[in-house]
Parts: C-alpha cells; sequence; structure tokens
C-alpha cells in the first residue's frame, strides 16, 4: 500500500499559489509516485479532494486505474462548495495564519472531527491550505459524459449527514457502469473516514473481488 501526501498536505511541498494546485497537477504527482515505485496499474482510494484527484486521474490515465474507490467524493465544479463542506468564512481563517483558527471554526460550525482527522488538519500549513482550497474552487470538475464513460469497477461512499457529496455520489454511481454507491450513515463529510470499521466492511471485500 502506497499512501500519498497530496501536495499542500502532510509531508509533500506546500507551494502558497492557487495555480500550482490545478487538477493536472495533482494527477500528475500521483502517476509520477506510481512511476517511481514501478507500479503500473492500482486501485486508487480517495477521500475529499483525494476523492476528485482519483476521478481526474481515472479519466486521464484509465490504464493506470485498477479501480477506484472514492469516500465523501464529487465529481462537479467546486465554485462555492468548499464553504459549504467547511463554514462560511473558513478562507478567512486560514488567512490569519493561524491553521487553529480553521480548526476551530470547523468544530465550532458543528463539523466534529475525529482525533487523528483533527490532528491532520492541525499540521497543515495555513496558507497552503488556503491556496489548495482556491484551486479546488477554480476546478472545472469532469463533465457527466465523460464520467459516465468510467467503466471501472467503482466503490462510491458518502455520509448521510454530507448531503451534497452523498447525493454526487449516488448520481456518478449511477452514470457509471460498473459502480456501486454504499451510504454511510450519520456521517458529516469531516466524519467520512472514522470509525473505520464500517468503510473497510465495503472497501476490503470489493478489493478482493477486482484483480489488480
Amino acid at each position: 500500500m502506497v499512501r500519498v501526501d497530496l501536495r499542500g498536505h502532510g509531508r509533500s511541498d506546500k507551494p502558497d499559489e492557487a495555480g500550482a494546485y490545478r487538477m493536472s497537477r495533482h494527477v500528475g504527482d500521483v502517476l509520477a509516485v506510481l512511476d517511481a515505485e514501478r507500479i503500473e496499474r492500482a486501485h486508487v482510494v480517495g477521500y475529499s479532494l483525494g476523492s476528485r484527484v482519483a476521478f481526474s486521474l481515472a479519466v486521464a490515465a484509465p490504464a493506470r486505474v485498477a479501480s477506484l474507490t472514492v469516500l465523501g467524493g464529487t465529481y462537479r465544479p467546486q465554485r462555492g462548495e468548499v464553504a459549504k463542506v467547511f463554514f462560511p468564512g473558513y478562507l478567512e481563517a486560514l488567512q490569519t495564519g493561524r491553521i487553529e483558527a480553521f480548526v476551530d471554526g470547523l468544530e465550532s460550525a458543528g463539523k466534529a472531527l475525529d482525533p487523528s482527522t483533527r490532528q491532520a488538519f492541525l499540521a497543515n500549513d495555513p496558507a497552503a491550505l488556503a491556496a489548495c482550497f482556491t484551486g479546488t474552487e477554480d476546478d472545472p470538475g469532469l463533465p457527466e459524459a465523460v464520467v459516465a464513460q468510467l467503466a471501472v469497477p467503482a466503490l462510491l461512499m458518502a455520509g448521510t449527514r454530507d448531503p451534497q457529496r452523498l447525493a454526487d455520489s449516488r448520481r456518478a454511481a449511477a452514470l457509471m457502469p460498473n459502480a456501486r454507491f454504499v451510504e454511510l450513515e450519520g456521517r458529516t463529510h469531516a466524519g467520512t473516514l472514522a470509525p473505520a470499521g464500517p468503510v473497510l466492511e465495503e472497501l476490503v471485500p470489493f478489493l478482493r473481488a477486482v484483480p489488480a
């Protein structure tokens, strides 16, 4: 298993210009990792921004994607959507230079964070995260006609308290010929991944059933 810190996150580079976060850059980064690890085809699993990258990777390089799993994901344009996922004023909170202001804003807005997700947010650079989200808002997404051509085996999951991602995941599963959609009961966008049990109960059998 190879886990990738997308640019702007974790131990990857953290540019503070929105242009550095174009989707083509994210996809190029993932392909570079696959090449460096000499991986011809991979089961690709992405959450949130990672799920958008996964969708775009499957379109740009279908031969490299054995299966596609997206959690809390969408293929649609994101203009005005980031504030709905997080909270109004999220960008201004990041622009204070204090990542704690962003995390506090999430929690004040009732976006419950499990401890590992909270720690992951706190480890981010606020200027880079602001640039990343600005780049996300500029992303035009994928047309439905393109999504409908994604024949890769796919598993789409979203929380029932993450309404836009829930609707978008359900729609994507209806468009894609080999996709299945699973609701994660009671989960918000920020809480999509925890606890891990119900996610793994769907993900592990799915991966075992699809040849690499």
